[in-house]
């Protein structure tokens, strides 16, 4: 496993250089080949690839969570482990429309410590949630969602800056951008393969608990209810 570094060249010198125009060629498939050879900071040495987002561009909730775990890692797709399958039963709980979900997470390559063959999963430090940031900026100039829901504290850092705590403002409807740590990186938005931008349209934020902390807490079906209650508050925000 690649050691801990201090600092990291960072994600931006992988971004396609047209990667902030609208044309039928440039994608979310665009961007998640390039991010394939990112090598803006350490993760990529032991991970086995990178892990994108995955969903469709007009999708009206966008999930943020923390890193690929060891399946996602293994498998190339976001929320496949035991994580994302109770993050399935929870939406599906919530009434929340799966088709109509982005999921992605602030991370995109898996960082563990191994324990003889085993893989444990590490929480990345800011120096991987700052190096990683651009792809979820550039993943959002192709979003136009009307909720964005921040699983955890890591995807809370990336967005929302290191003072905020889930655990204060978990369940609350945010204005988004607005409440972004930056929201001039989400405030314009390509609308045209000329560089064209405008205002991106209004949406909200919620912050709740990561799936993985669920299956971690000692009362996992109270748990379990509070993510799912948050889930809902979004699904009754979304317009009919």
């Amino acid at each position: 496993m690649a050691e801990q570094t201090g600092s990291a060249p960072g994600a931006q010198r992988y971004i396609p250089p047209d990667a902030d125009t609208i044309d039928e060629l440039h994608t979310i498939d665009e961007l998640r080949t390039a991010a394939g050879g990112c090598r803006g900071c350490e993760l990529y040495r032991d991970a086995s690839q990178t892990v994108f987002g995955r969903g469709d561009e007009s999708a009206r909730v966008v999930l943020v969570g923390e890193q690929p775990g060891d399946m996602e890692d293994q498998k190339g797709l976001p929320f496949v482990g035991p994580a994302g399958r109770l993050l399935r039963r929870a939406v599906d709980d919530a009434a929340l429309d799966p088709t109509h979900l982005y999921l992605t997470n602030a991370v995109k390559h898996f960082r563990f410590q191994l324990r003889g063959k085993r893989r444990i999963h590490q929480t990345p430090d800011q120096v991987h949630i700052t190096a990683c940031r651009p792809w979820l900026v550039a993943e959002f100039a192709r979003l136009r969602p009307e909720i964005v829901v921040v699983l955890g504290a890591t995807a809370a850092k990336a967005l929302l800056g290191p003072s905020f705590r889930v655990t204060r403002q978990r369940g609350e409807l945010l204005p988004w951008p607005g409440s972004a740590q930056h929201p001039e990186d989400f405030q314009r938005v390509p609308v045209d393969s000329a560089g064209k931008r405008v205002d991106a349209p209004p949406a909200r934020l919620l912050a709740t608990i990561h799936p993985s902390a669920v299956l971690r807490a000692d009362d996992q079906d109270k748990a379990y209810e509070g993510l799912v209650a948050d889930l809902t508050v979004a699904a009754r925000a979304l317009r009919p």
